[in-house]
């Protein structure tokens, strides 16, 4: 009898990534663009481009990056990303941009592991909100949203153009925590 053992799944903060991570990142990234799902890039923009993006992602004080490991190998990432000190007024709420996993590591529970993560850290954060915007051909990733708990609040009917192709872009957002009672806002 073969028993399969299931991979090992880690979500880390990166704040910074070694060449072997930096390579395994641009790989996973490369083949989640081509695949069309989970990042703005339509075709690979290559690598030097790459590693320059998410050098540039590690180094903007608003911006979080996380990547998932599966079995120690980077094959996702998504940001979490806060809104800057001059917007007191939505400083309540956080968002998650450019998330995606691989496409040959997916279905083992990466993606739901990394949205976990960066709920949790918005809630550490204080955040009573995340939003989010995926377009309509990620369908994966949608109904991990829903799954989720997140509600589509809205419809971009020409959110992006990919291969030729105008697509819609649905909004989501997850309410983390009650809203604040009039008595207890910042004075």
């Amino acid at each position: 009898m073969t028993v399969v053992q299931a991979p090992a799944l880690v979500v880390e903060h990166a704040t910074e990534l070694h060449d072997d991570d930096m390579a395994a990142l641009c790989e996973a990234t490369n083949a989640a663009i081509l695949d069309g799902g989970g990042f703005g890039w339509v075709s690979p923009p290559g690598q030097q481009a790459l590693e320059r993006h998410f050098r540039g992602v590690m180094m903007v004080p608003e911006r979080e990056l996380y990547v998932g490991r599966v079995d120690g190998v980077i094959t996702g990432s998504a940001q979490l990303v806060r809104q800057p000190r001059n917007n007191e007024a939505q400083s309540f709420a956080g968002a998650v941009m450019h998330s995606f996993v691989a496409p040959f590591a997916r279905g083992n529970g990466l993606a739901r592991l990394m949205m976990v993560r960066i709920e949790e850290r918005a809630r550490s954060l204080n955040y009573r909100v995340l939003n989010l915007d995926v377009r309509e051909t990620q369908e994966a990733a949608i109904a991990l949203y829903e799954s989720m708990g997140y509600e589509r609040w809205g419809v971009h009917p020409q959110y992006a153009r990919v291969r030729g192709q105008t697509v819609r872009g649905y909004f989501y957002t997850k309410a983390l925590r009650k809203p604040a009672a009039p008595d207890d806002q910042p004075s």
